[in-house]
């Protein structure tokens, strides 16, 4: 064979091992952080369900996550307040008719993700919660800068004697 023929199995392989490891020209980009410096928690996806909600104000469904820290503070009801090191997060979704059942409410488009991270010592100010949210399938961070974190707390006042939380864990039997 010529030195031709042994450059390209080399090449095939070199470009193979660079797919496997992640490294290629073309892998996926990490998720922008939030202007507050919040990360899109990792393995959310894989997270468990604490609850469900239906807003009519703005036909949207909305099943509430949560790491595993939250979930063992559903499960025992030990969420006023919830331990530090809870995270919640909120994928939402606006409403649809099933298509074969038109009763039925189903998720249609991705509206967003967000994201409550209790942390009583680096979020004094906003009631020990950081907040995030990331807006749509390409998970664009929402807020011009860090200052958005005001209009979530404001939103959570409401909330304040069930440590800002809206959602109740879902019953298990």
């Amino acid at each position: 064979m010529t030195a031709r023929y042994h450059t390209l199995p080399r090449l095939l392989a070199a470009a193979m091992a660079a797919l496997l490891s992640g490294t290629a020209c073309c892998t996926e980009s990490p998720v922008p952080a939030a202007p507050n410096g919040i990360t899109l928690p990792e393995n959310y996806r894989d997270w468990r369900v604490i609850a469900s909600s239906h807003r009519v104000d703005n036909n949207t469904l909305r099943v509430i996550l949560g790491n595993d820290t939250a979930i063992e503070a559903a499960r025992s009801g030990s969420t006023n307040p919830w331990p530090d090191g809870s995270i919640l997060g909120k994928l939402v979704w606006k409403d649809a008719s099933h298509a074969q059942w038109e009763q039925a409410v189903v998720p249609g488009a991705f509206v967003h993700a967000e994201f409550m991270l209790k942390d009583s010592r680096k979020y004094p100010a906003t009631g020990g919660w950081g907040y995030a949210r990331w807006k749509g399938m390409d998970q664009e961070p929402y807020g011009a800068d860090a200052a958005f974190v005001q209009e979530c707390h404001g939103c959570h006042m409401p909330m304040k004697d069930n440590d800002f939380v809206f959602t109740r864990p879902a019953a298990i039997p």
